[in-house]
């Protein structure tokens, strides 16, 4: 499915969610909506691998986020 994307020129966004003290740093894109694909990535590694999710699964997931099914720990 990624196999033919270059992350590289990719425009990523840090999650609001993600904290300032340097800790869970979670980047996404959506530089590829045209290939349907969501890529995420650590931003404490943007040179690292990002993970290519499939954009209804993305969608699924922002929304089990926002309806509160995920507990913060």
């Amino acid at each position: 499915m990624s196999a033919d994307i270059d992350f590289g020129v990719a425009t990523w966004v840090k999650s609001s969610y993600s904290g300032s003290d340097g800790g869970q740093c979670v980047e996404v894109s959506h530089s590829f909506v045209s290939a349907r694909v969501v890529p995420v990535r650590d931003s404490k590694v943007p040179q690292g691998p990002a993970l290519a999710i499939p954009a209804d699964g993305w969608s699924s997931f922002i929304s089990a986020v926002r309806q509160g099914e995920f507990s913060a720990t």
